[in-house]
């Protein structure tokens, strides 16, 4: 008898998290990972400011809370958000476990079984095994060097297909690291209405700009309310803290907000509570200036060791921020089997095929996170990875 139900028991796990086992012996230059600098946590004052809020404010901070979130920090939350011109005055806004879930309930809430959902290709695995996992189609769509291919998207996939949704990560996506240009952000939005579908726009790298001019998010260009926005304290602050955010249009979030008390009531408030007072305790702003700095610096030492040590043939996005470096390899190689070979030299990254609709379609591109890596380690993991190409 088959246990497992069928809208799951097609999906894999993060090839990401099983590269992590092959790395806790600690001893491999890890260049697989997704996370910020733990350098960077402000974990001092975190602990002055747990140890407060549990000595003042125990009670609330270990009971049950609201499903929409702590509404202290949803104020300093759309504060910033305001800067921007994200929140409008038809949105309403929410509090989530990550922005991992705002993708989950995005997908619970508006895509039926079997519904199209285009997605980059490449894109961020859990993104797309949260709509596998409610057995949506999904559509790749091809992105380019300024960000998801419109050409491609209306003429082979629009005229062609309803769907329902486009999942996008335009700024400093992930794998790639490419960010889509104004231009394009304006003209998703024209084809959305045209062809009547929503956007859920993915920004966890937004504010680690380190060169170049900022774009404005596609949320603060939409006047139709056709764009659900997804954000994240995760790269910026902290991402054990699991806090993200939702922005979208009140009819939407409405359904959305149900779908969160059925999985998981709300977001631990404890939590929340110290988000909000790191937010309002430090300057954050000069604290993600330094974020992008620091992160800045190691990707153009990532790039300058790439440009030495790599063979010539191989290409790579050049990222203005993020966390991502994108490798083509431009030749027959399996970057699966690829990994195997680098893991025994000391080395890891995430295989090209992991961040792909179709997963089991052989890739020659793989994905580098500097963020985590020291200086050394980079050099070091770099010239390994040269050696091996």
């Amino acid at each position: 008898m088959e246990k497992i139900a069928n809208r799951v028991s097609t999906i894999k796990g993060s090839a990401i998290r099983e590269i992590f086992k092959v790395l806790a012996n600690g001893n491999i230059i890890s260049f697989a990972g997704g996370a910020p600098d733990p350098a960077l946590f402000p974990a001092d004052l975190m602990s002055d400011l747990a140890a407060g809020i549990l000595k003042n404010e125990g009670a609330l901070a270990l009971s049950y809370g609201i499903t929409e979130g702590y509404n202290p920090l949803k104020e300093e939350i759309i504060k910033r958000l305001k800067r921007q011109n994200i929140i409008s005055e038809n949105d309403n806004f929410i509090i989530t476990t990550g922005g991992q879930q705002v993708i989950d309930l995005a997908a619970k809430s508006l895509v039926n079984e079997f519904d199209k959902v285009v997605v980059e290709d490449p894109s961020f695995i859990g993104g797309l095994n949260s709509f596998r996992s409610y057995n949506a189609i999904l559509i790749p769509a091809p992105v380019l060097d300024d960000g998801l291919d419109l050409d491609y998207l209306e003429e082979k996939i629009l005229k062609k297909e309803k769907i329902k949704l486009l999942y996008t990560i335009p700024t400093f996506q992930n794998p790639s690291g490419i960010t889509m240009s104004l231009e394009k952000r304006k003209n998703l939005l024209d084809l959305a209405e045209k062809y009547d579908f929503l956007i859920l726009e993915d920004n966890p790298y937004g504010e680690l700009r380190f060169m170049g001019e900022d774009i404005p998010t596609i949320k603060s260009l939409d006047k139709l309310g056709r764009v659900i926005y997804a954000g994240s304290l995760s790269k910026v602050l902290s991402p054990g803290l699991r806090i993200g955010f939702c922005a979208a249009d009140k009819n939407i979030l409405e359904k959305m907000i149900v779908c969160k008390q059925v999985s998981d009531v709300h977001t631990p408030v404890l939590n929340q509570m110290l988000a909000h007072r790191v937010l309002c305790s430090m300057d954050f702003d000069k604290h993600i200036q330094k974020a992008q700095k620091l992160y800045g610096e190691k990707c153009a030492h990532m790039l300058a060791c790439m440009d030495k040590y790599f063979p010539q043939g191989v290409k790579y996005t050049r990222p203005e921020g993020g966390i991502f470096i994108w490798v083509d390899l431009k030749k027959d190689i399996d970057t699966k089997e690829l990994l195997k070979v680098a893991v025994e030299r000391g080395v890891a990254f995430v295989p090209g095929a992991t961040c792909m609709v179709d997963i089991e379609k052989p890739s020659n591109k793989l994905r580098l996170n500097y963020s985590l890596s020291t200086f050394e380690q980079i050099e070091k993991g770099i010239k390994i990875l040269a050696e091996i190409l």
